[in-house]
């Protein structure tokens, strides 16, 4: 009985060691997955601060608070475990999947561009519509929403990558790796998003007479610069949306995959340019996809659109 107790114990130990050298690699795996999802990362922190454009300053903190727990809900409880899920039962479901994210990223970021550059919208005047007239706690309600939804995409995104990231190894360190990532991502974006957010108002704050005039300087500066700054961190968004969206798409066609390892490597000998190289050509890829994805939408939504109500006049 004795011999059988130890030598189950040695069993147990054996394996303890075993899982404790195995989550060994875990910082490394995570630093690696968030170094693949900094894309998305960047799109996520400069997509969310708009939906609290408008709002009661007040309330910007406690939205920002419902989004970041919403997100980390659907991370945690739902995306995680549906990639383990698929992982386990259906692994070769997971690169299409990714695929199709990043079409939808290519879309995306094609739809800001062209936003950007159109200017059809000022020079054609619009009919006059009826406007829904909403409380703010609708309006709030509406915000937190839509921002939850959009976050949605971009965390199954974010969670796919991971688990294809470490996808051949244990499952404890895939399980440790995926909530590791969804707790450190959605603290590091929405705390980063909150902090532009409250930007203004910290430098408003520094501005006052009482503070040293160093510190007044900083804190007007602070208010001069956060409409440029937004406006760049919405370009820095989109490029890499654009690039993301691309590159996942890239890596699951061979054909498209191996020209770009071929051109890291003929550019080998200046790594930073064979880095920028690699990300121009895949944004303007990235372009191109999202404007047919956009034409055929388009076209579905002509084929769908209901007939125009007749008016009396």
């Amino acid at each position: 009985m004795a011999t059988g107790l130890l030598a189950l114990l040695d069993d147990v130990a054996a394996l303890v060691k075993v899982s404790a050298a195995s989550l060994d690699d875990v910082p490394t795996q995570v630093a690696k997955t968030t170094g693949k999802v900094s894309g998305i990362v960047i799109d996520d922190t400069a997509v969310t601060p708009k939906y609290v454009v408008g709002l009661d300053p007040k309330r910007e903190l406690s939205i920002i608070y419902q989004i970041a727990k919403k997100s980390l809900i659907n991370k945690a409880i739902y995306l995680g475990p549906a990639a383990l899920l698929l992982g386990y039962f259906a692994p070769a479901v997971i690169p299409y999947l990714l695929m199709v994210g990043g079409a939808y990223l290519c879309f995306e970021g094609y739809e800001k561009v062209h936003s950007m550059f159109s200017k059809q919208a000022h020079d054609v005047p619009q009919p006059e519509e009826k406007m829904e007239v909403i409380t703010p706690e609708e309006l709030e309600k509406e915000r937190v929403g839509s921002a939850v939804r959009t976050d949605f995409i971009l965390s199954a995104e974010i969670m796919a990558i991971a688990y294809a990231t470490v996808a051949d190894s244990p499952l404890v360190n895939q399980i440790v790796v995926l909530f590791t990532v969804a707790i450190f991502i959605t603290i590091a974006v929405y705390g980063f998003v909150a902090l532009i957010v409250k930007a203004d108002d910290i430098g408003v704050h520094m501005a006052q007479e009482k503070f040293h005039s160093t510190t007044r300087k900083i804190g007007r500066g602070i208010v001069k610069s956060m409409p440029r700054f937004l406006t760049i961190l919405g370009y820095v968004g989109t490029a890499a949306m654009l690039w993301v969206g691309a590159e996942i798409i890239a890596h699951g066609l061979p054909f498209m995959h191996h020209p770009l390892e071929s051109l890291e490597h003929a550019l080998s000998d200046v790594p930073a340019l064979a880095w920028l190289a690699k990300v121009v050509l895949l944004a303007l890829g990235g372009i191109l996809l999202g404007a047919v994805i956009a034409q055929v939408v388009s076209l579905v939504r002509r084929l769908f659109k209901r007939p125009a109500e007749k008016v009396a006049h």
